[in-house]
């Protein structure tokens, strides 16, 4: 296999005149004195006016290395120091020059040139535009007649580096653990997911989508996530939060995109808005299919172009945030009835994870506890332990499946909180256990009977089939279609946003089509 060298010609490192200069080391002519290293052929990029410089190197080569091949190419640059001109001429020659890796062995040498040209020759072997190897010589450390100096081959595929590869598992694993804030997951599908968001956050700006029930962490995990980029100098702005289910009305469109003064009654004074408070930073927006059609548009501008008009503004306002958007919402149904734009939705569709509830997670109900415990301390100032046998207790009931946590990690949360809260002598007891156990009996039993209350009714036999996703949305369904007259009122009321976006519309129809999913007939619901 062939040796093949890629250089600059050093104007000053390189440059001796008459017999003296066999006493000075050059670093190109070195590279071709030493008796254990051949090289095949020298490629070296040179300026026309270095011409003379390099034809004395040349001639040198030859003298002492008769077997290797100068092959010297002309790359003019206007300014040896411009980081553009000199990456791009040394990239348009990698991308034409034809390589050979079965045949040959290449090797990128940075000790000549510039510091910005070994600078660009580092990035394209970096990036593999030179298959190559990394070659860094330097002088013997007391300069004498005939030494060629030292040479170091640096191979830039950093999985052959064990101990490196060594640390970069444990510095993921590390950046996983921040994600998971220290708690010691065993659930494979979440620890996988998070594995994947940890690659994600700290490689993409791209928007990220948050799936899942109510109080599975989705905030939580945003945070988590800013943090990260923000230790890693990725973000320079700040962490905004929004619950779009608060935004309703008129002030919906003020408080993400802001206004101008005077631009409706009681405008005194311009609003920043919370998209430009995010500018740098990250824009959490929770519960985002609750965003009227309006807002979606806008929202979509500003995540596309950067830019935006505040309301009654006739000028644009930029802010480069990253976004994380969370919905407990099914957005691909959402834009099959119309209720969410699907350019929106493809564009927060880039990356989604889905956050499993507690109860499809029971294995890290027990890291959890420990969590709990110890935030419960920070923000108290009082240390609560569990006896073993109350340990044992609680864990036994909420391991089972009739422990519900139908409201995830903030039931889990609240529990903890309220045993710890009234634990004598800094212990949690079995007494304790038991009473926490019947509270949370009555609570989720109660919301039993209350939730479903139209599903059950119309579906009997059926509605415990139906995953509660769709029994939430079923249900305000159910409950505008006994208030409506008719058919077409409720799908005018269930459509009102969609239907304004077609230019016919059927709303009956649509409504009607819904219902056949879950085998219902308007007849039967609405008897008036």
């Amino acid at each position: 296999m062939k040796t093949i060298v890629f250089s600059f010609l050093g104007s000053q490192l390189d440059a001796a005149k008459g017999r003296g200069r066999w006493e000075k080391w050059r670093p190109n002519v070195a590279l071709c004195q030493h008796d254990d290293f051949i090289i095949d052929k020298l490629v070296l990029f040179y300026n026309e006016q270095y011409l003379d410089l390099l034809n004395v190197v040349i001639d040198d080569i030859a003298f002492i290395s008769p077997e290797t091949v100068v092959e010297p190419y002309l790359m003019p640059l206007e300014n040896p120091w411009d980081f553009q001109e000199v990456y791009g001429a040394l990239y348009e020659y990698a991308r034409a020059y034809q390589f050979d890796i079965d045949k040959h062995q290449y090797l990128v040498h940075i000790t000549t040139g510039t510091h910005v040209a070994q600078i660009c020759l580092f990035l394209l072997t970096e990036t593999r535009y030179f298959p190559a190897k990394i070659l860094q010589s330097s002088p013997p450390r007391k300069q004498q007649n005939g030494e060629s100096g030292r040479l170091d081959i640096i191979d830039l595929d950093l999985s052959r580096y064990n101990l490196l590869a060594s640390r970069f598992a444990d510095e993921r694993l590390e950046i996983q653990n921040h994600l998971k804030s220290g708690i010691a997951t065993k659930n494979p599908t979440f620890n996988v997911m998070i594995a994947e968001i940890e690659q994600v956050a700290l490689r993409s700006r791209s928007p990220v989508l948050l799936l899942g029930a109510t109080g599975v962490g989705k905030s939580f995990l945003a945070r988590r996530v800013y943090e990260l980029k923000k230790q890693r100098h990725q973000l320079r702005g700040e962490f905004v939060e929004v619950n779009c289910a608060t935004l309703r009305g008129d002030s919906a469109m003020s408080t993400l995109f802001g206004h101008a003064k005077g631009a409706f009654t009681g405008a005194v004074s311009a609003r920043a808005g919370l998209l430009r408070s995010a500018d740098g930073g990250l824009l959490f927006l929770d519960e985002i299919g609750e965003l009227g059609a309006d807002e979606q548009a806008m929202l979509l501008k500003a995540i596309e172009e950067k830019r935006f008009y505040p309301v009654g503004a006739d000028k644009e306002v930029q802010s480069d945030f990253q976004l994380i958007a969370g919905t407990c919402r099914d957005l691909a149904e959402e834009v099959r009835l119309g209720n969410f734009r699907e350019d929106l939705y493809a564009r927060l569709n880039m990356w989604t994870f889905h956050l499993p509830p507690l109860s499809e997670r029971r294995e890290d109900i027990e890291p959890n506890i420990e969590f709990e415990l110890a935030r419960f301390a920070r923000e108290q100032g009082r240390e609560v332990r569990f006896n073993k046998e109350a340990r044992q207790d609680y864990l036994a009931y909420a391991l089972q499946p009739k422990a519900l946590w139908s409201g995830n990690f903030r039931d889990l949360s609240s529990s903890v909180s309220r045993m710890a809260t009234l634990a004598n002598g800094g212990r949690v007891t079995c007494e304790d256990v038991n009473k926490e156990i019947q509270r949370l009996e009555k609570l989720w039993s109660n919301q039993q009977q209350e939730a479903f209350s139209l599903c059950k009714q119309f579906l009997p036999n059926t509605w415990q089939q139906i995953d509660d996703f769709d029994l939430f949305q079923l249900e305000a369904v159910l409950a505008v279609c006994q208030q409506a007259n008719s058919l077409s009122e409720a799908g005018r009321q269930l459509f009102a946003q969609s239907r304004q976006q077609k230019a016919s519309t059927n709303d009956a129809d649509r409504l009607k089509k819904y219902l056949a999913k879950f085998e219902l007939e308007w007849n039967t619901i609405n008897r008036g």
